[in-house]
């Protein structure tokens, strides 16, 4: 069944359009519009350049918005609604479609905005929450407990990604929430989890390399008889934060341990949707760009961006490290082809991650800013920053 594109129907009105002014505008029929917003069809290929034009947005822009839009606002099953009002007879099937729902949130994770999903990502948190508190006794309530805490950390992550990495206290309260949970339940990858995502916030936001390190230690105990993921992943963010601190051995040494680990890892643990086949090569060429191996980055960075291509946040990332150990090198040609492409990929996901890297890049563009392309190339980004 189609979905409304709810975001198609935002941005028409948001340019002041109603539908018959816009089918007016193309030379198109009320209808074909209609059949857009409802997802019945799209439009066709000869029209978009047109389209996207009218709506005040790029081809890419317009094309991401036609396929995000698509997937939004997975509706509430009756089953759901059943159990909302009745919250004593939640059952195992009821927590399925509610950790499916959440599936489906974080599958568009690394396709959209996450200022997106913030709206419709809490109210699911909210009534998992709810359901959680209420849930018989039993079986039913502690797969609910734990589809809490998993809510609880997927929510942080969002809220922390929206706000491009600013929004520490939020993010945390939200991980704390998770680690109480898990730890109540004695759940140690999903505290574990929890524990890294509170890593991240350390590390990449309030640049506190310290805490990071201990948070990723800890996650690394804490997972480490549950999860070779999970602890595979808290060593390579050790790694990192050593470099940060400029201890190349033990970089090293966690990056050994976090590879040994990673390769032990199969699909029977239960962290095991957590691992990409692109995370070692991209944290490990952030650690050699930090400590200005710049080569060898790239011979990490490289191979990982051409594996990343249906998760542009995590794209934008590696191509913003990439088009800085360029840059660190006085490559600028290839730096700036590097940077466009970041920039490409920040188009309709606007990943926090990615924005601070790629204006990392941008600054450290600073001493060629007389240069015509250097200047088009920090337009570019000046601009996506003003479509936001």
């Amino acid at each position: 069944m189609a979905l409304k594109r709810h975001g198609f129907v935002r941005r028409r009105r948001a340019v002041g359009f109603t539908q018959e002014s816009l089918a007016e505008r193309l030379g198109v029929e009320r209808s074909t519009v209609a059949r857009w917003e409802s997802g019945k069809a799209a439009p066709q290929p000869y029209i978009r350049p047109r389209l996207a034009a009218v709506l005040q947005m790029s081809n890419e822009e317009l094309s991401e918005l036609l396929v995000a839009a698509s997937e939004e606002e997975t509706p509430i099953t009756e089953r759901t609604r059943y159990a909302m009002r009745h919250p004593s007879r939640v059952d195992l099937v009821t927590v399925a479609e509610l950790r499916e729902g959440m599936q489906a949130l974080a599958d568009r994770y690394d396709r959209m905005p996450s200022a997106t999903l913030l709206a419709e990502a809490g109210q699911h948190v909210t009534r998992v929450a709810f359901l959680a508190g209420e849930a018989p006794a039993g079986r039913v309530q502690r797969e609910m407990r734990v589809l809490q805490a998993d809510a609880a950390t997927f929510m942080g992550q969002l809220v922390w990604d929206a706000s491009q990495r600013h929004d520490h206290g939020t993010a945390r309260s939200y991980y704390a929430q998770s680690i109480d949970v898990a730890r109540h339940l004695r759940d140690r990858t999903t505290e574990g989890h929890a524990l890294l995502r509170t890593c991240y916030v350390a590390l990449y936001g309030a640049n506190d390399y310290r805490e990071g390190l201990a948070l990723a230690l800890e996650t690394a105990r804490t997972a480490r008889y549950t999860s070779h993921v999970l602890t595979g992943l808290a060593m390579l963010h050790a790694a990192e934060a050593h470099a940060f601190l400029g201890e190349g051995r033990e970089c090293e040494r966690a990056l050994v341990g976090a590879e040994g680990h990673l390769a032990r890892a199969n699909s029977g643990d239960t962290a095991h949707d957590l691992l990409s086949p692109t995370h070692f090569g991209r944290l490990a060429g952030s650690c050699y760009l930090t400590l200005g191996d710049y080569p060898k980055a790239r011979r990490h960075l490289e191979g990982t961006a051409a594996e990343l291509l249906d998760r542009r946040k995590s794209r934008a990332i590696t191509l913003g490290n990439l088009a800085l150990s360029w840059i660190r090198e006085g490559q600028l040609d290839a730096a700036l082809a590097v940077f466009d492409e970041a920039v490409n990929e920040l188009h309709g996901t606007r990943g926090g991650g990615g924005m601070n890297i790629v204006f990392r890049a941008a600054r450290e563009l600073r001493p060629w800013r007389g240069e015509p392309a250097v200047q088009e190339a920090q337009d570019r980004l000046m601009a996506l920053m003003e479509s936001a």
